[in-house]
């Protein structure tokens, strides 16, 4: 969890796709290099659908229909109907007016952390950040947001001494969508949601399915929330680790967009893309995989492929990181992609201008990481001032 990167590299130099134990204990074809995952990601031979694997090679999330009708398990065309009606509401327009709340939030968080001389920065800021701003795009009023970082935590990060969190964790996003969705009907608002809603319950033929409906507000939150606070704190930490790249951006503020994109290639949220399984059997990199079987496309490899982008294992704001697969490529290229660079980009710009000698609080090797082999984030990031 530590260092991912060293056992990828190893695996990308001694073949490209390589048969493991999954995340879930299951056979899986891990695949690493970048032209290889590049050209996977948008293969459609290489299905989404969870109905496409082999009967007992696979155990994933067990969500209810409800939550399970989402983008993350469906090929076209399905995804191509479902997405294009989220596209409509999810405009650019409605991301550029979170600009400033997403500013008042971040020195909101920053005024209460100012005065101390150290925090936890994923505790204090990267996590309740994101929190904050994914409520606002959907219209949770504040005094109706839970506890949605316990509840991500329980299915992204699960605790084996704690069997039942999940199951407990997807009960209370159930009820709680229930509640929010049955309000929003109630008293439309100007936000997602209830864009989302007048989607389903208009007389198109292409409308949402109350299913679906359900799982796309899960899903936005799930996954918009989540990676925003991973990419927020793995990009702080790597800029606390190469001063001169901090100094650097510090002189040089509006260097921030391209930065995003080289903290995000250098250590993004993702280590794994979501699972696919090849509708027919194919190749890949010259290795036959199996119709059925579980394939895993490694994002963070093949963003350190050396014949992709030289010194890859260097951080460097400069960098061209055209190309880059941190959040994705094809049809499922992150729909949160705009609004998770614009969250990252005010966050990081707003610590370094407000606090100053920023710097760890531990050593590095006391660090502790998510135990997720599929996502990339810290548990804490103690820093001071």
């Amino acid at each position: 969890m530590a260092d991912p990167y060293a056992v990828y590299a190893r695996l990308r130099e001694t073949g490209p796709v390589h048969r493991i134990a999954g995340p879930d204990g299951l056979p899986a074809w891990i695949v690493t290099r970048y032209d290889d995952v590049r050209q996977a990601l948008a293969d459609p031979r290489l299905s989404l659908d969870k109905g496409r694997a082999l009967p007992g090679s696979y155990r994933g999330f067990a969500l209810p229909p409800a939550l399970d009708a989402n983008l993350l398990n469906m090929d076209p065309p399905d995804h191509t109907r479902i997405r294009r009606l989220v596209t409509q509401a999810f405009t650019a327009g409605r991301i550029e007016q979170l600009r400033e709340p997403i500013r008042r939030t971040a020195g909101e968080l920053l005024d209460a952390v100012e005065p101390h001389g150290r925090t936890d920065l994923v505790a204090s800021y990267a996590a309740p950040l994101p929190i904050a701003v994914i409520c606002e795009l959907l219209g949770v009023p504040p005094q109706d947001r839970p506890d949605f970082r316990a509840w991500t935590d329980a299915l992204v990060a699960p605790d084996p001494a704690q069997p039942g969190r999940a199951k407990e964790a997807i009960g209370s996003m159930l009820a709680f969508f229930a509640r929010l969705l049955a309000h929003k009907r109630a008293e439309p608002g100007d936000d997602l949601l209830s864009a989302l809603i007048s989607v389903r319950d208009g007389g198109d033929d292409e409308r949402l399915s109350e299913d679906e409906l359900m799982s796309l507000a899960f899903l936005i939150l799930f996954a918009g929330y989540e990676n925003t606070v991973q990419l927020i704190g793995n990009a702080t930490l790597a800029l606390l680790r190469h001063p001169g790249q901090l100094a650097a951006l510090r002189a040089e503020p509006g260097r921030i967009g391209a930065a995003v994109e080289e903290l995000a290639r250098y250590d993004g949220p993702v280590l794994l893309a979501i699972r696919r399984f090849p509708v027919e059997d194919l190749s890949i990199g010259g290795v036959r995989v199996p119709a059925g079987e579980t394939v895993l496309l490694s994002l963070a490899a093949a963003d350190r492929d050396p014949h992709r982008f030289a010194d890859p294992d260097r951080l460097d704001l400069g960098r061209d990181t055209a190309g880059h697969l941190a959040l994705g490529h094809g049809i499922h290229y992150c729909l949160g992609a705009p609004l998770a660079r614009l969250e990252t980009e005010i966050a990081l710009v707003a610590l370094l201008e407000r606090l100053p000698h920023l710097a760890l609080d531990v050593p590095y090797d006391e660090l502790r990481w998510r135990p997720s082999t599929r996502a990339r984030g810290l548990i804490s990031l103690p820093v001071r001032y």
